[in-house]
């Protein structure tokens, strides 16, 4: 028997693999002269062993309630506890994940490169805000065409309501949200249903309110710094059992959870100058689950770097993850139909930036950023659109907001239908936001529930002055701690029943049916892709082949001439009624698409 029990193999230069959930009590307190486990009304001492590890003799119990004690202070739930019943200060609850009966087999996930992806936060996408209230949803999103919903992190976090961006308990699903069988009930109906599930989770930082790890072992660091807290300690002295409990984290979710991936929050923020990336490590044994599992995973970045190497492979001297959000696509797009010019949209705007993307992947591959006032990012030359996902709304993008809006706040009708034609058009892999499918009316606002009083006036007055540099008369910023905030957020399933809200929730349909039925349209070649575009007409033309698609972002109808290799004999799909082909020539009403075969 292993002395490690976490079977990190010190002494070993092979890659650690955990196969198996844990099975005992067991914590890392390396600088602990003391560890005792208390359970009950009983205090147990526990056992000293390799690495700083300790081990309770006894067994732990499905259900059973515990805390630690630290050199006789605490006590402290367990950083891995599986449930916190009680919220981040309660006692952590032992879950026995073999007990759970699972029905999925057979399951193997569509390929990322076919996919749709829905992001979803739990307690806003339905009025309940539970796992098992998702699953009632599912045939909306079957009907639609999704392939892979995404929740947003659903790690144990401050309060009752919130993003999850501030998780503390990284192994506990939040019980606001319901109990672990219900997270595993949700993933196995998904299955079922032929919906893969991906996890949002952050590795980055933990939140400020119950997060105990520090206490435990040296699980940050001030070598580095991150704009929401301390930053973790990937490459420092005892980093090795830190990056396992991460890797670890990782690895339950998928194996204990069946979830079929993880989207991983800011990675640029992942401050790591090891020889081996913590990202790397994390890639290659996740591969390896995947080969013991017999099951298809996925690993998918968000990040602020535009450096392909997050997503080449590890013999290429990548990091070998499978796709990461491609935001200068989301700026782009954005720029080009709002008009905005603020912050980093500063960079984009017109038509040359969304012409760019569309056929290399990046708009800022090296070039010079106004808005980041130095050169940014590398060339994507080797990478396929099928790596990147695109997108034309996201929780970052609406929530950020000071108002929460979504593009249905910022654009009409027309211009929606336009914006998911190109998004759905695209060589990228689309991920749509809840709602955006019908235009929903609900903004999606920043909001929290922390119990601290000082914490929660900090986050108030932060929020803020976040925006006082912005000119919003007669306007306050909503307060994220309000109850109100939340609930403005949640999704308003009615609205499906009335217009234009069908009209756009058809269109999202049609689409996405086009986009299915023709290979060219999910076929990830950016080498293939051909863009012509007009500035000051506002056109832009996208040929895959054989479909082509014209979208006229004037604000005024007008002419297009197709390109003469251009023979199309029918419109597949246009915006609006009446839209005349007439051989080169096509008549396109105002903020108006078709697609062409």
């Amino acid at each position: 028997m292993s002395n490690d029990p976490m079977g990190t193999n010190q002494n070993s230069d092979s890659v650690h693999y955990a196969s198996e959930s844990r099975s005992s009590f067991e914590v890392w307190a390396p600088k602990a002269d003391r560890v005792e486990l208390l359970t009950g009304k009983r205090k147990l001492s526990m056992l000293p062993l390799k690495s700083g590890w300790w081990k309770a003799r006894e067994a732990p119990v499905h259900g059973q309630d515990y805390w630690f004690l630290l050199d006789g202070k605490g006590p402290y739930p367990d950083p891995r506890s599986f449930w916190q019943p009680e919220g981040i200060n309660g006692p952590s609850r032992w879950v026995d994940h073999g007990r759970f009966a699972w029905s999925d087999e057979k399951w193997q996930p569509v390929p990322l490169s076919s996919s749709l992806i829905y992001e979803l936060h739990v307690s806003t996408f339905t009025q309940e805000g539970t796992f098992r209230a998702v699953t009632r949803r599912l045939d909306h999103l079957l009907d639609l065409g999704v392939t892979h919903i995404e929740l947003m992190p659903v790690a144990e976090f401050s309060g009752e309501r919130g993003w999850g961006y501030d998780g503390v308990d990284l192994y506990a699903p939040h019980h606001g949200y319901g109990q672990p069988e219900e997270l595993k009930e949700l993933v196995n109906t998904c299955h079922s249903r032929g919906i893969a599930v991906i996890l949002d989770v952050v590795y980055n930082h933990l939140g400020p309110a119950g997060n105990y790890l520090a206490r435990f072992g040296p699980y940050f660091t001030d070598r580095y710094h991150t704009p929401w807290g301390d930053a973790v300690n990937f490459d420092g002295p005892d980093s090795d059992q830190v990056r396992r409990f991460f890797i670890d984290n990782a690895l339950m979710w998928m194996r204990d959870y069946h979830f079929d991936g993880l989207r991983i929050d800011a990675v640029h923020a992942i401050l790591d100058t090891s020889a081996i990336h913590f990202l790397e490590q994390l890639a290659v044994e996740v591969r390896q689950l995947e080969a013991c599992l017999g099951r298809h995973l996925v690993i998918i970045a968000e990040s602020d770097l535009n450096d392909p190497r997050v997503i080449r492979p590890v013999q290429t001297g990548g990091y070998g993850l499978d796709a990461q959000w491609n935001e200068d696509f989301h700026h782009a797009l954005h720029a080009a139909l709002t008009g905005e010019k603020q912050g980093y949209y500063v960079d984009f705007g017109g038509l040359a930036p969304l012409a760019k993307v569309l056929k290399q992947g990046l708009v800022y591959d090296g070039r010079y950023s106004v808005f980041r006032r130095r050169a940014h990012g590398r060339p994507a030359w080797d990478i396929t659109g099928h790596q990147l996902i695109g997108c034309l709304q996201n929780h970052d993008q609406v929530g950020n907001r000071a108002f929460g809006e979504r593009t249905g706040h910022l654009l009409s009708t027309d211009q929606l239908k336009l914006g998911a034609a190109l998004l759905l058009t695209s060589p990228f892999v689309p991920m749509l936001f809840q709602g955006e499918e019908w235009g929903a009316s609900s903004p999606f606002l920043y909001f929290t529930a922390h119990q601290d009083q000082e914490l929660a006036e900090a986050v108030s007055r932060g929020r803020q002055k976040e925006f006082e540099a912005f000119d919003w008369p007669g306007k306050d910023i909503p307060d994220p701690q309000a109850l109100q905030t939340f609930e403005r957020s949640k999704l308003q399933w009615e609205e499906l029943l009335y217009q234009p809200h069908s009209e756009i929730l058809a269109w999202h349909k049609e689409l996405i049916s086009i986009r299915r039925n023709y290979p060219a349209l999910t076929s990830g070649r950016m080498d293939l892709v051909k863009v012509s575009f007009d500035q000051e007409k506002q056109w832009l033309i996208i040929e895959r082949e054989p479909v082509s698609v014209v979208f006229n972002f004037n604000s005024q109808s007008q002419t297009v001439k197709l390109p003469e290799n251009l023979d199309p004999k029918r419109v597949l799909l246009a915006s609006h009624k009446g839209l005349e082909l007439e051989r080169e020539i096509i008549s396109m009403p105002a903020y108006s698409v078709a697609i062409l075969d």
